[in-house]
């Protein structure tokens, strides 16, 4: 589950070592929706920083949506949030505002809503629509993103315990874990006690609780951690690639980015390196592209092809995947 102060700190005040300590963390949402083409005037899902402002460029490194903005997510569903003077608000892929800021925080649209929060002695996060509309009032202290109808959320009284609603905000699955993860290919991971598993819709574990962390599925496989070490299982349960990574992002286009020895680099899902790492960050693939940054102490940020071919040269100060 998505702790929506914690993770935007991370991800809007954005440099690379925070946003990979929340990946490490379990905190990372799944953002993998797809761009409607796939030419070189296509803006690329991922804002990029260069100096002070965040903006979108193109898959020849051009800005088509130029850097104005003081914070900015990806695209998903068409839209993207961003920040001007303190307030959130959403635009379109033309840089044109769908929604105007209001918000003091704003994630993703995805299933067709976005979770956004209002402040007061305590931030609360509810649901609007493509309109702006509250289709579910701020009401959680914690909440995801919603995929396959349904998103985790917690309130905090005391222990938190951490349940699914669908769309009308009705519990789907009660309260009853210590933190969630969103449903991806049918199955969640969640947290009993220290040890991560994974339920179906029903909220039964199809895979009991036994890894210290657990990512989302994706093209089949789920990247988990045991013993300090991250590895890849099938939806048995089953090891496809053992635990041998310092870190992994999940699967996206046949590839994973994976951390080995203080490098990232990409492997197949036979668990051989595509692209040997090289990478001080890299992240997953889109539409043939990665973003990925070198640079010990101040990255600068490009995107490779699946060859491990810069498309776009390491010129930006960050990048945000989220």
């Amino acid at each position: 589950m998505i702790n929506i102060k914690k993770v935007l700190v991370v991800i809007f005040g954005f440099i690379f070592l925070f946003i990979f300590s929340a990946c490490e963390n379990n905190s990372i949402s799944n953002l993998k929706e797809k761009l409607f083409s796939v030419n070189g005037d296509e803006i690329i899902s991922f804002p990029v920083k260069k100096g002070d402002g965040w903006g979108y460029i193109n898959k020849t490194g051009k800005y088509v949506i130029k850097p104005q903005f003081d914070g900015a997510g990806r695209f998903s569903d068409g839209f993207a949030a961003v920040k001007i003077g303190g307030r959130w608000g959403f635009i379109d892929k033309t840089g044109e505002y769908v929604i105007n800021p209001q918000f003091d925080i704003a994630f993703l649209f995805h299933d067709g809503l976005a979770p956004v929060g209002i402040a007061g002695d305590k931030i609360k996060v509810g649901y609007i629509d493509k309109s702006g509309k509250y289709v579910i009032n701020p009401q959680f202290e914690e909440a995801g993103w919603f995929s396959d109808g349904l998103t985790a959320v917690a309130h905090k009284d005391g222990k938190t315990r951490v349940g699914f609603i669908d769309k009308a905000g009705k519990y789907i699955i009660k309260p009853q874990f210590d933190d969630a993860g969103w449903f991806s290919e049918g199955l969640a991971a969640v947290k009993m006690g220290d040890k991560y598993g994974y339920i179906d819709k029903t909220g039964k574990f199809v895979i009991n609780p036994q890894f210290d962390g657990a990512f989302w599925f994706s093209e089949g496989l789920a990247v988990v951690k045991n013993g300090g070490k991250f590895g890849f299982i099938d939806k048995t349960g089953k090891y496809v690639i053992n635990p041998q990574f310092d870190f992994a992002f999940w699967f996206s286009e046949g590839l994973a980015s994976v951390k080995k020895d203080g490098e990232f680099g990409f492997i197949d899902k036979n668990g051989k390196y595509v692209i040997h790492p090289q990478f001080d960050i890299a992240f997953w693939f889109e539409n043939g592209l990665a973003p990925v940054g070198i640079g010990h102490g101040k990255v600068k940020v490009g995107f490779v092809d699946k060859a491990g071919k810069y498309v776009i040269n390491p010129q930006f100060d960050s990048v945000n995947v989220f």
